[in-house]
């Protein structure tokens, strides 16, 4: 199910300043193109990156990111698994669920959907969410990713 807040047609919709509300991979999460509106959102400093979550491993080779040899099959092969590379955190996540706004587009930065340090809250996160998209399950809140950091010599599980 897809909601919005417009009277507009969705074709019409700007999908890069748009924020969703959608069930990801892990857990509920905000999704948008523009980090800006995220961290107004989540009130949280700028100096705090977003996870960058791409559909597909040739999505994330496209956008110009380069990975050490050995571990692109650990990142191409990993499941709810975030990864960190010089300060880069990103995400290779399949679709979910079944919509052609999230398959139209090979990434987006991606955040939990509730205020910082606190529990999801559904009357909080449709309140600022400008696309809602929904499965039969609903919204349900689960575990984070796993967090690890990469460097060329050491990998460390973070979280």
């Amino acid at each position: 199910m897809v909601e919005l807040k417009s009277s507009a047609r969705l074709s019409s919709l700007s999908l890069e300043m748009s924020v969703i509300l959608a069930q990801t991979d892990t857990t509920v999460g905000f999704l948008s193109q523009d980090a800006k509106k995220l961290y107004a959102i989540k009130s949280r400093p700028t100096t705090k990156p977003f996870i960058k979550v791409y559909k597909d491993f040739r999505s994330f080779l496209q956008d110009g990111n380069r990975v050490i040899r050995n571990k692109k099959n650990l990142i191409r092969r990993s499941k709810k698994t975030t990864f960190i590379i010089n300060n880069f955190s990103f995400r290779v996540a399949p679709l979910t669920i079944n919509s052609q706004i999230l398959r139209d587009t090979p990434w987006f930065y991606s955040t939990s959907a509730n205020r910082s340090n606190e529990k999801f809250n559904r009357d909080f996160c449709e309140s600022k969410a400008d696309i809602i998209i929904e499965n039969l399950n609903g919204l349900v809140e689960k575990s984070s990713s796993t967090l690890i950091k990469i460097n060329k010599k050491k990998m460390r599980k973070l979280r």
